[in-house]
């Protein structure tokens, strides 16, 4: 049974879109409430909520993370940039398991994997601290070599293989030669004992190959879930998704 993360970062986008200024995260008239979504998510059959709380704030607010913390049943995944700012905050939060990423205030979305190997220094720094504090740590990577094999000697329990490119390849003729790199960055990965999970870009169709690749533990998806939840409600959308994915 691979596990679905249902990452609720852009229901915050659509209240930030229109109160942002209002210095208000819930309550009154402010809508959409991330955190309702997140049990109702629960409610359907997610294993886990994930969050990313960006340097700008741009979705998701720390009032959000707390209320999070507070209310959801399953588990709680924060994302994270490598800063000691954001460690401090994690240690103080404490969610169940952290993953980090890299933030660039340009993008729409996050784009890339985290480049380990070009910040040893910086992402030990931050696995040795959650370690301490006891929460578990995952790194988004690029299924390469390279990154795989540092995760591992860095101690990370978990890596989130990024399938961005082989979902941008899905409809062009190197959608087999980047679907071959998830399947050898997954298998690498297994045989040096780290727990695999994927995300980026991952959807209602091509989720049919996706859940192929072995040694599968979860799944992170937010964009498609929350496009489906547009025409069938958040219930229904990740019901159908946890379907497909098994």
């Amino acid at each position: 049974m691979i596990l679905l993360g249902v990452n609720i970062d852009h229901c915050a986008t659509l209240r930030q879109a229109r109160y942002r200024e209002s210095g208000r995260a819930c309550g009154g008239n402010v809508e959409p409430d991330p955190v309702t979504l997140a049990v109702e998510a629960e409610r359907a059959g997610a294993d886990g909520i994930t969050v990313h709380l960006r340097e700008d704030r741009r979705h998701i607010q720390e009032r959000d993370v707390w209320r999070l913390r507070e209310t959801i049943a399953t588990r709680l995944n924060l994302e994270m940039a490598c800063t000691p700012a954001m460690t401090e905050f994690a240690l103080k939060l404490k969610p169940d398991s952290v993953c980090l990423v890299p933030e660039n205030r340009r993008e729409v979305t996050t784009e890339g994997g985290l480049d380990v190997v070009g910040s040893e220094d910086r992402v030990r720094a931050v696995v040795e601290a959650m370690r301490s504090g006891g929460i578990a740590t995952s790194l988004f990577i690029s299924p390469d070599e390279p990154q795989i094999e540092l995760s591992a000697l860095l101690k990370s329990p978990w890596i989130e293989l990024h399938t961005g490119a082989y979902a941008e390849a899905y409809d062009s003729s190197q959608r087999q030669a980047q679907f071959d790199r998830l399947r050898r960055g997954a298998a690498l990965a297994h045989q040096l004992g780290l727990v695999v999970n994927a995300g980026h870009g991952i959807n209602y169709v091509n989720i049919a190959e996706v859940r192929t690749v072995p040694h599968l533990h979860e799944l992170n998806i937010g964009h498609s879930i929350m496009a489906r939840a547009l025409f069938t409600g958040i219930e229904e959308a990740v019901r159908e998704l946890k379907a497909r994915m098994n």
